[in-house]
């Protein structure tokens, strides 16, 4: 996610003028629908798209791969052709942000990166959608924009209500621990604090010679729900008062508790470790919890590599004394400001993204990160979600309400964040391979982020 100076919505009140704004459209969905007008005029037309070629850039992820599969019924009906140019995460987030920099137009939609979805839309890249919402001519009755759970579509709104995207997947961050039957064997629980998980990994790291914890490299998603449990902020005030303060004593003691853990119950070599290799870990029963976004925790139930399927077990993220702030993130579909083809855009987005699709790719493909209410509370979706006895679908849709609710994820939705995450990477690193204590590296952080805050325009 990403906040600029008045960007995103970044706290529950604001959250709540979305749900009124949404709550209007989709009304004005249920009156259409209501005399039978089931899509909108323009796709009622026969392929009222008919020659239109729509090229779109996203970053590679298996949604886009069952999008691909339903693709031929989708061109079908309105007549265009469908582009993918589909790239690596990272070169994806770096040519797209020079693309929507220089306006271009090589691109009809694209994918609004979580953590770029403030630079892009405060920038004014992003085409605002709330015309085509208004417009019973381009939106469907069912569209339902109130269905997407706040969580995820924080981000993609800006101050003035405008929105700029809608969500395709989402992560909500919990906690699974792959050989519960360890912690089982020695009447240990899953822990729901800080304090207990630091006790919970003493008393079973290395039995049966299983690591008691397993992480990856990308601090920045993963310190920052540690930081704020212990009382401490990424920043003062996102998104008006960007002034960094990861040098304060509640951030010091996060830090040192993480970077503990993982110097002291990862398996070696951790501090390289991809999400994928964390995950391999945890497949093969050689660590044992992990905390991240579901979509890298279900493998463990659902992958048929999997040896643990048996004895997985999830939780909500332990909370630390100031309280649990799971994180949540989202990635939305947009239409860059220089397409060409904003109706046409449209149109794919909305189908991509309708409860009909999610319905498809969730409950028939097993694309379960979904953003929407409807797919979620679905008995269907809370059956595939039902794990050794466990109702996951209830704990996901919980951190996706609590970080739309809360509006704690505010940091992440910054221009400057992707900056100021590095420096969280840069430190954790220090402090875990021993370079740094915390404190130490702390305040180098802080003064390092601090400079390419100012350097960005920022005034602190």
């Amino acid at each position: 996610m990403k906040h600029d100076d008045r960007t995103a919505v970044e706290t529950s009140a604001s959250a709540g003028l979305f749900r009124r704004d949404v709550l209007k459209f989709a009304l004005a969905g249920s009156a259409m629908a209501a005399v039978g007008l089931r899509a909108p005029a323009v796709l009622a037309n026969a392929k009222p798209f008919e020659g239109v070629t729509l090229r779109g850039a996203c970053f590679q992820h298996i949604f886009h791969t069952y999008i691909q599969k339903l693709l031929p019924e989708f061109e079908e009906q309105t007549g265009m052709k469908v582009e993918f140019d589909l790239q690596a995460f990272p070169v994806y987030n770096q040519r797209m942000d020079l693309e929507l920099s220089t306006h271009g137009s090589s691109y009809d939609f694209c994918n609004i990166t979580h953590s770029f979805s403030g630079r892009w839309i405060s920038a004014g890249w992003l085409t605002p959608l709330n015309d085509f919402l208004n417009d019973p001519n381009k939106t469907a009755a069912d569209f339902d924009p109130d269905d997407f759970v706040s969580g995820t579509q924080i981000a993609y709104i800006d101050a003035n209500k405008q929105v700029h995207g809608f969500a395709w997947e989402a992560g909500a961050m919990l906690l699974a621990s792959s050989r519960f039957d360890i912690l089982d064997k020695e009447g240990i629980a899953m822990p729901t604090t800080l304090a207990g998980m630091i006790d919970v990994c003493k008393a079973i790291h290395n039995k049966n010679g299983v690591a008691a914890f397993v992480a990856d490299r990308l601090h920045h998603w993963n310190f920052p729900p540690y930081l704020m449990g212990f009382g401490g902020k990424v920043f003062r005030d996102p998104p008006g008062d960007l002034m960094p303060v990861l040098d304060t004593p509640e951030v010091i003691e996060a830090a040192t508790y993480y970077s503990g853990l993982l110097s002291n119950y990862c398996p070696p070599g951790v501090l390289s470790y991809t999400d994928d290799q964390a995950m391999r870990n945890q497949l093969a029963g050689r660590a044992n919890m992990r905390i991240n976004a579901m979509s890298w925790l279900l493998p463990l139930a659902k992958s048929a590599d999997s040896r643990v399927k048996d004895t997985v077990r999830f939780a909500l993220m332990p909370e630390g004394p100031a309280g649990g702030f799971p994180a949540c993130n989202a990635n939305a579909y947009g239409i860059p400001a220089g397409s060409n083809q904003k109706d046409a855009a449209w149109a794919f987005i909305q189908w991509a993204t309708s409860k009909k699709t999610f319905e498809r790719t969730a409950l028939e493909m097993g694309g379960l990160a979904t953003p929407r209410r409807s797919i979620i509370e679905d008995p269907r979706y809370k059956e595939a979600l039902t794990i050794n006895g466990q109702d996951i679908a209830s704990m996901y849709l919980d951190v996706l309400e609590r970080s739309g609710r809360e509006g704690y994820m505010a940091y992440r939705t910054v221009p400057v964040w992707p900056q100021t995450g590095e420096k969280i990477n840069k430190a954790i690193e220090r402090i875990a391979s021993g370079q740094a204590d915390a404190a130490t590296s702390m305040k180098a952080a802080q003064a390092e982020a601090v400079e390419d805050i100012k350097k960005a325009g920022v005034k602190l």
